[in-house]
């Protein structure tokens, strides 16, 4: 499994790689940092009362994600990233120091999308087009596998779900004793 991996992520490098997606790669993976879009977002969201209620599932749902992802699986499966293994590839960002399994970035971007898709299709889908290139930039980057951030990925979708029925549940039913 890990050589077809390492095949794709060859592939990428050695098919995919030019000064254009160099500089964009690093500024889309930043976007995701420690899920800081969405938690801005999360928060801006949360001043508006329109909007407080999918402020808030993005709250919990990135808190979720954060601590199940990077906190949890990451330390119990210690895996490698490609870049300790293969240290050959030119770098574009710094070198993450955590481990590899699963990709936080894109599991905090996959939450945020499908919260956003849930509540209202307008922001999911741009959403949605954000954490799949913030994903793919993982993959650009030589710092994840591809099941790395397929993981996160399913990871993120599920998290996403499961806040929003969680809190919309909560919601209904606060709502129905008033």
């Amino acid at each position: 499994m890990q050589a077809f991996e390492f095949a794709v992520l060859d592939w990428i490098q050695t098919n995919m790689r030019c000064e254009v997606l160099d500089f964009l790669m690093p500024v889309i993976t930043h976007l995701g940092d420690k899920g800081l879009i969405w938690i801005v977002l999360a928060v801006i969201m949360l001043f508006i009362r329109k909007t407080r209620f999918c402020g808030l599932t993005l709250g919990v749902g990135l808190g979720a994600s954060g601590l199940l992802c990077n906190v949890f699986i990451k330390e119990a499966v210690d895996r490698a990233r490609p870049i300790w293994i293969n240290p050959d590839v030119e770098m574009l960002i710094r070198i993450p120091t955590d481990f590899s399994f699963p990709s936080g970035h894109t599991s905090a971007s996959f939450t945020a999308a499908t919260i956003l898709f849930l509540y209202n299709k307008r922001f999911g889908i741009p959403a949605f087009i954000l954490a799949a290139l913030i994903g793919f930039s993982r993959l650009y980057l030589y710092v994840h596998f591809p099941s790395d951030v397929l993981a996160g990925m399913f990871l993120g979708i599920l998290i996403g779900i499961l806040s929003f029925v969680i809190l919309k549940k909560i919601s209904l039913r606060r709502a129905s004793r008033s």
